[in-house]
């Protein structure tokens, strides 16, 4: 996705999950306008500052680690920066001084690619890509649904050889994905080779796609027919995509679901608490307090989409906002929770945008189960625990297709205990 460096509204998100881009993340994204001039932008002191007030009046702990923090500034405005690099880096260090992996530095690049990842959106033409390393040649892995590559016809297997007159032989995939990105309307030359046939030209025009981050299924266990629904992560369109499973799946008169959170690493709060209403009719989501000891607390609305069993599965990987929503079911009786020990972040962080297009995230409020357990650092205990054997864990990264199927250890143990501890099977 290609967008302009300098934005001209701050924007402020918060977050509910692991780490930004290495693990998980909770957002929250209000959005307030902010005038930018040139002048602003072509100060390295001025996105140093913006950074130092942002911390110095929203962050979760106002003793800042111990740190002098009006110290901090003094230091930092006393230097002369002869490029912004040098400013960022001055943040990084500054920022460390936190002890707080969340509250952390953006610099534009991983700023758009925070933002694309939060919306559920990018621009293009929806082809994932790969590389062959016996071949060195770009090849098509798979098309995104709704996409301009699905409904163009590529299929997985097809070689990329030129990208717009661009040879792709020992070309990387990143170069590649990074040439056929473009903005919403322009259009991207291949040049493609499907097995032994003649090589063919497409020419295709780059559009907005919505990322599918839920996944859903029906599994006839025995006597049962079971809503299998997988959530990838807490994005902007993750609540839709959710609300349309589980219409889908409910006229389909399903008799369980197991609702599949492994290696979810959070995303956005309102998200999360949005996704739990649909599941959870009466009772608390989470509670939130902040660096003032405000509480906050979230309540179901009353409007659950269904009351049906419910397994949700977990593991080491599934964090924050994905924390959120097992918590809610676990604390509320709604569902059984399956699996390993999850991530342990309950630390909600704001993300703000900068007056140069990079961005901070900076941790604000800390989350509770609606039992009060705070889960930082230690993750959810799962109601049934299920460990893998090396072997198992191998199988399952060497064949993602059977996730989700009997022969997939954690599924198995669901179906076990939707069949054993509910009436669906003999329905």
């Amino acid at each position: 996705m290609n967008c302009s460096p300098i934005r001209s509204r701050l924007q402020r998100v918060a977050l509910v999950g692991g780490a930004i881009a290495t693990t998980s993340f909770s957002l929250l994204f209000p959005v307030g306008s902010r005038a930018v001039n040139a002048a602003l932008q072509n100060s390295p002191k001025t996105v140093l500052d913006e950074v130092w007030q942002i911390v110095n009046r929203d962050y979760v702990d106002d003793s800042f680690n111990q740190v002098n923090w009006s110290e901090v500034r003094k230091e930092l405005l006393s230097r002369d920066y002869t490029s912004r690099q040098q400013a960022y880096a001055a943040i990084r260090r500054a920022l460390s001084q936190l002890n707080d992996p969340y509250t952390r530095f953006l610099d534009p690049e991983q700023f758009e690619a925070l933002t694309d990842q939060t919306a559920g959106e990018l621009s293009g033409i929806g082809l994932q890509l790969s590389l062959d390393e016996r071949t060195q040649e770009i090849e098509a892995l798979e098309t995104i649904p709704n996409s301009p590559a699905l409904r163009a016809g590529l299929q997985s297997g097809d070689r990329i050889l030129e990208i717009d007159g661009q040879r792709t032989r020992g070309m990387d995939v990143e170069r590649a994905a990074g040439l056929i990105r473009g903005e919403v309307g322009t259009s991207v030359t291949l040049k493609v080779q499907r097995g032994v046939e003649t090589p063919f030209e497409l020419t295709l025009v780059r559009s907005r796609i919505e990322l599918p981050t839920v996944s859903y299924t029906i599994r006839q266990e025995e006597q049962a027919r079971i809503g299998y629904i997988q959530l990838d992560e807490f994005n902007a369109h993750a609540a839709e995509q959710m609300y349309r499973a589980l219409q889908d799946l409910n006229g389909e008169n399903v008799d369980a679901f197991v609702l599949d959170l492994r290696g979810n690493p959070g995303g956005l709060l309102n998200i999360s608490v949005e996704i739990a209403r649909m599941w959870i009719d009466r009772g608390t989501i989470v509670s939130t307090v902040d660096r003032r000891g405000q509480n906050e607390t979230i309540e179901a609305t009353g409007m659950a989409m269904t009351d049906r069993p419910l397994a949700v599965l977990v593991d080491k990987n599934s964090a924050s906002a994905s924390e959120i929503l097992a918590g809610a079911l676990q604390d509320n009786g709604r569902g059984t929770i399956i699996g390993t020990q999850t991530f342990g972040k309950a630390l909600v962080q704001a993300v703000n945008s900068l007056s140069d297009g990079s961005g901070l995230a900076v941790t604000i409020a800390h989350y509770y189960t609606p039992k009060g357990t705070d889960i930082n650092k230690t993750g959810i205990s799962p109601d049934i625990t299920v460990q893998l054997t090396v072997e198992q864990e191998f199988q399952l990264t060497l064949e993602p297709q059977i996730r989700g199927t009997q022969f997939d250890p954690f599924y198995a143990r669901a179906i076990d205990v939707l069949q054993t501890s509910t009436p669906v099977a003999a329905n």
